[in-house]
């Protein structure tokens, strides 16, 4: 009996039933991510940045997946403010690229078709949160200072005050 038990377990797995665990693998995804923690301290010093430099401003951060993490509204920040930087943060994860190279590719480049997809906003302020490897981990956003490449700055700004915990 012994021997017909090994030979039946040696069968199954010749046959497949040892390879459920690489099928179960392929069932699931894992990826990373930015904590809450993260969202809000890079957040943050986006702010600051901003406030440093005299513009008032609401910045957004964004997981991979485009869902809100964090959102901060200067006092003075216009209302439309808050809406719009986390369009920017969303275009940017959604899009895989900066909002303000998407500008110009939207204006009449390649991308024009991107002022159709709702909720996307190629303005400039918008940028990627990569980790060390190169995985997406979300977006910021920044809206309300003068110029496009001014909420990029700040949101740069933002990104290098987490960058040394992303490093990975």
């Amino acid at each position: 009996m012994r021997g017909y038990r090994n030979t039946l377990v040696a069968l199954l797995l010749a046959n497949g039933l040892g390879a459920m665990p690489a099928a179960g693998q392929e069932a699931i995804v894992t990826y990373k991510s930015l904590s809450p923690e993260a969202a809000v301290e890079m957040a943050q010093a986006a702010l600051t940045a901003c406030r440093t430099a005299g513009y008032q401003v609401a910045v957004s951060v964004v997981d991979r997946g485009g869902n809100l993490q964090a959102t901060i509204r200067d006092r003075f920040a216009g209302p439309h403010t808050p809406d719009t930087s986390y369009r920017k943060a969303w275009t940017s994860v959604s899009f895989r690229t900066s909002t303000l190279e998407l500008s110009t590719l939207a204006e009449t480049g390649p991308a024009w078709a991107i002022r159709g997809v709702s909720k996307a906003l190629p303005l400039g302020g918008g940028i990627q949160v990569q980790a060390g490897d190169g995985s997406l981990l979300g977006g910021i956003g920044i809206s309300g200072a003068p110029s496009g490449q001014l909420d990029t700055d700040c949101a740069r700004a933002g990104l290098r005050a987490i960058e040394d915990k992303i490093a990975f």
